[in-house]
């Protein structure tokens, strides 16, 4: 289930306002939840005037290895949340186990796997985790500089 909260006061309308927007896409049970999440975000930054740069295709794919990396190891997707203001897009997955990721040092060549959470790291300007009950959330940001067409620069 899909969820739209503007967190300034008006209608949702296209393009990136002046406060703070939320989606959330509920995931828990659902088959194909990577693939989902994928479209709900490129819709997002469709909807946010962010799709037309490297950094949203980067984007995807960090949402891709989040929301992977969920299902993977933490006992499955429930929830994925975008948040976006004038400074930076703020992605959450949360998930159902209270265990820490963790990334390996460095990914072995050859040697499938162990590389989910350093994509992440690299694509991300900031990353981290926050524990709350019986899940946690895995986030990471992204700088809105690098999401505006025509203004977007390379890491």
């Amino acid at each position: 289930m899909e969820t739209k909260e503007p967190e300034a006061s008006g209608p949702m309308s296209v393009g990136l306002p002046s406060g703070r927007q939320r989606r959330r896409l509920t995931l828990m049970g659902v088959p194909g939840s990577v693939a989902k999440g994928r479209a709900f975000t490129r819709q997002a930054l469709r909807d946010w005037g962010w799709d037309r740069t490297e950094t949203s295709e980067d984007t995807l794919l960090l949402v891709s290895e989040l929301l992977t990396n969920a299902s993977l190891h933490a006992n499955g997707c429930r929830e994925l949340v975008l948040t976006a203001d004038e400074s930076a897009l703020h992605i959450e997955v949360h998930d159902g186990t209270t265990t820490p990721p963790v990334r390996h040092s460095a990914p072995q060549r050859g040697v499938p796997g162990g590389r989910g959470l350093y994509i992440v790291e690299r694509l991300s300007d900031r990353w981290g985790t926050h524990t709350y009950g019986t899940g946690k959330a895995v986030w990471a940001e992204i700088e809105a500089s690098r999401l505006e067409y025509g203004m977007a620069t390379e890491r």
